[in-house]
């Protein structure tokens, strides 16, 4: 047996032994399933003896990888906090664009680990691919891939409409595009609104014949959009995720089902421990609640138009 063991590969076999599925396990690592194989080889020949026991429908520890477990996460828990505490607790900062929305889903999801990494929320509703933004992570659409920025895709979310109490289309259940013909609908009010939604939405309206820019400052905060729908009377276009607005209903939108693309990007040499954390709790998030599916018939922006078809 070797003296010394490497916190990599022990990091792998933990991951491996938290999932007891190797192509999950490599999903969470972001390596290549083949390479995360070779790995738990490398440390079953370093410790002597194996830890897993692998068939074609079960991974499985053996006695020795039950032992092995518990001390591995010491191991690494006590790495992990003497790198933090030689960065100073140096924390993540998350544009999360507004309070609630799908970004801020996937910060509560990481907060709600068992997580080494302090997370700071921004809102800076930026959205211009991180340039002069205070953030090291944030979300919006990306539609001019850079090589200094990297990106994952978290979300195509539907797109919502706020109508306030008592217009024509409050009482309905859902409400289809063609409906909002005519109405003034307003697609750049709310806590949503980045320069990625706003190019979005106007790619939506303009088979319509509507310009949002025309008459529609663009208007920030659940207050100014709450006082936008009670001046205007007339629907304001949001997201599934929008949270409640005071004398206002949230309908979805139908015939086609617009959907949004969320992106999570971050600088490409960005060296953080929380970036690994952030990405793999909206990995889950996606994976478990769906949220890549694209319904048949949805509409879709583009450029993500063409790579989701």
């Amino acid at each position: 047996m070797a003296d010394e063991l490497e916190l990599r590969l022990l990091r792998h076999f933990v991951t491996v032994a938290e999932e007891l599925h190797f192509r999950r396990a490599a999903e969470r690592l972001f390596i290549a399933q083949q390479a995360l194989s070779r790995d738990i080889r490398r440390l079953e020949d370093r410790v002597g003896t194996p830890l897993l026991i692998r068939s074609t429908r079960s991974v499985e520890l053996t006695d020795a990888g039950r032992r092995l477990l518990p001390r591995a996460k010491e191991m690494l828990a006590l790495h992990d906090l003497a790198l933090r505490e030689l960065r100073d607790d140096e924390p993540l900062v998350v544009d999360v664009v507004d309070a609630e929305l799908t970004p801020a889903l996937v910060l509560e999801a990481v907060r709600s680990r068992a997580s080494g990494s302090e997370f700071i929320a921004r809102f800076d509703q930026r959205g211009d691919g991180g340039r002069g933004s205070s953030a090291d992570v944030f979300f919006d659409r990306v539609r001019r891939p850079s090589p200094e920025v990297s990106s994952q895709l978290v979300r195509f979310e539907p797109l919502a409409v706020l109508v306030p109490e008592g217009h024509p289309l409050a009482d309905r259940d859902a409400v289809a595009f063609e409906d909002l013909r005519g109405t003034r609908v307003c697609s750049r009010a709310g806590g949503h609104v980045t320069e990625g939604w706003i190019d979005a939405t106007a790619q939506l309206l303009a088979p319509f014949g509507i310009d949002p820019a025309i008459g529609h400052p663009v208007v920030a905060g659940g207050e100014e959009l709450a006082q936008h729908l009670r001046l205007r009377s007339a629907p304001v276009l949001a997201l599934a995720s929008q949270h409640p607005v005071e004398g206002a209903v949230l309908l979805p939108v139908v015939d086609p089902i617009p959907l949004f693309p969320w992106a999570m990007s971050w600088r490409s040499d960005l060296d953080h421990p929380g970036l690994d954390e952030l990405r793999e709790a909206a990995r889950r998030l996606t994976e478990t609640r769906g949220w890549l599916d694209v319904p048949a018939g949805a509409w879709l922006p583009s450029p993500e138009s063409r790579s989701a078809g």
